[in-house]
């Protein structure tokens, strides 16, 4: 199926209140219907469409406008399929996208300029600049966020230095999700987990740092008090109503950050303990690595290591760092292409299981890695640089990208134990990288701990499942993750030969 074609959906065939999960992820996007029948969530994918930054001059810019129109396409071809059945009826609608990017509106209620990509070149040495006014531990201290370039702080600091049109005429600041909520709704609000991307929330009071705010000069009328995953925020508004014919349907924050609606689908039997023996991988263009817990930790030991704590549902806390994921492999793909060959996935997969294995070792999180005009090219100056030699064919280059990854993870594990004095005995991964089986056994492997794979569709089962508990069909969020265990299939790995990843690791941690 390809992307903006028709679907073979059986929306019409949901029972009972169907709510919407509109997902936005960094390369595409979806209009997921979701029902509870039988003691088990149903879910049908109305519409799919692809997320493009697009470089103009020297600015990398979201099309958001075409995102918008999108939606409400998906929406209204939602609307129609669940119109045809007289046995169900659209209960509400919610967004979730990635964190950290943002949109202005002025005083009249109007969007102002371009959106910008996280990934855009003028965010480039903001972080140096953010230092020279307040210290590391001042800003961890007053955010308890790990430190990376694409956070809004420093993204606000890079449209401040630029005279920005928006930054200088905005009345308000509203993250992706909650900007596509202000299309839909016409309400302003910022939902509290994509709030604590932004590396300007304390994760201890869930409240904006006044002491961030006032050093760096961000208007704090920008910044509202955040809006708990869960909430009702209003109706679809006219305009949206009669583009998709959701007349009257709630607007409900599901937990806007897509990690956030992934995480609450991990099919775990506890929530949020204080001594997790099970983290989550949260894996697709990101993997995002961590622990439930009940609170923050805002220590030494979390700062030094780079961890961030961002904020779950239900005032929970997800302890993680953000790894590079499968963006290596997937910008492999698209310099392939651009030579004019298009391997499929599944053949990628195929070749890198046929290579030898640790002929080359890449670190995900290398920051030439993060947008190069060709990602081929900057592996190839990249092992020159670190001493290695150049690939000997492209199953080289695939299958190092996913062992990179398993050896990034094993890392990042030894690490959460270090933070919360707990065995891990089970690593969840959650998402489209879920399907990868050579990664999911690699991480076994890598990390010498059971992998349970899937959902596959977690962020929009997340999503689908907050839009229930804000509305009252599900009490719980231990009754939304029953829910899950019983509606989806999961891939369980075992670790084998786990000592060959010894010294490969030894040499990954010199990198």
């Amino acid at each position: 199926m390809k992307l903006n074609e028709p679907m073979a959906t059986d929306v019409a065939c949901l029972r009972g209140p169907v709510h919407l999960a509109v997902d936005l992820g960094a390369s595409s996007g979806r209009v997921i219907a979701g029902a509870s029948d039988g003691g088990k969530l149903r879910l049908e994918e109305v519409w799919r469409f692809e997320n493009k930054p697009v470089r103009v001059q020297n600015d990398l810019l979201w099309n958001h406008l075409g995102l918008w129109q999108n939606i409400t396409e998906g929406l209204r071809r939602a609307n129609d399929q669940v119109g045809s059945s007289g046995e169900a009826k659209i209960a509400s609608v919610g967004v979730d996208t990635w964190g950290v990017d943002f949109g202005f509106l002025d005083e009249k209620n109007q969007l102002i300029g371009p959106v910008r990509c996280y990934r855009d070149p003028r965010n480039v040495g903001r972080l140096d600049d953010a230092l020279q006014r307040l210290s590391r531990e001042e800003i961890f201290a007053e955010s308890g966020l790990q430190f990376m370039e694409i956070n809004t702080l420093y993204q606000l600091l890079a449209a401040q230095q630029a005279r920005d049109v928006g930054y200088q005429n905005a009345s308000s600041l509203l993250m992706m999700a909650d900007l596509f909520h202000w299309m839909l709704s016409n309400e302003r609000t910022i939902e509290a987990t994509n709030a604590s991307t932004t590396q300007l929330l304390s994760p201890e009071t869930g409240t904006w740092s006044a002491k961030l705010l006032d050093t760096f000069g961000f208007p704090s009328q920008w910044f509202p008090k955040p809006t708990p995953a869960g909430t009702p925020i209003g109706v679809v508004q006219g305009s949206a109503a009669e583009i998709t014919g959701l007349h009257d349907v709630p607007v409900i924050t599901p937990a806007t950050h897509d990690t956030a609606s992934a995480v609450l689908s991990v099919p775990a039997e506890e929530f949020a303990p204080a001594s997790p023996d099970w983290c989550y991988i949260s894996s697709g263009t990101w993997s995002l690595m961590g622990v439930e817990l009940p609170a923050p930790k805002i220590t030494p030991l979390c700062a030094e290591l780079n961890f961030t704590n961002e904020g779950g549902v239900h005032g929970s806390t997800r302890l993680l760092k953000n790894i590079g994921g499968l963006w290596i492999f997937q910008q492999i793909r698209a310099s392939l292409q651009r030579r004019g060959t298009a391997p499929s996935w599944s053949e990628m997969v195929a070749e890198a299981e046929s290579a030898a294995p640790f002929s080359m070792l890449i670190n995900p999180d290398d920051p030439s890695l993060l947008a190069p005009t060709d990602m081929i090219d900057a592996i190839g100056i990249l092992a020159t640089k670190t001493g290695q030699p150049a690939a000997a064919n492209n199953g080289v280059l695939f299958r190092a990208a996913l062992e990179g990854l398993a050896l990034r993870y094993r890392v990042t594990l030894e690490s959460l134990e270090r933070l919360t004095g707990s065995s891990i005995r089970t690593i969840h991964i959650v998402g489209g990288g879920s399907l990868n089986s050579l990664l999911c056994q690699m991480t076994a492997d890598a990390c010498n701990r059971t992998v349970v794979a899937g959902p596959v569709e977690a962020t929009a089962i997340g999503n689908v499942v907050m839009q229930m508990i804000g509305s009252g069909r599900l009490g719980s969020i231990e009754e939304a993750r029953g829910l899950v265990r019983n509606s989806f299939p999961t891939q369980t790995y075992t670790p084998r030969n786990s000592e060959v990843w010894d010294e490969p690791a030894g040499r990954f941690a010199e990198l």
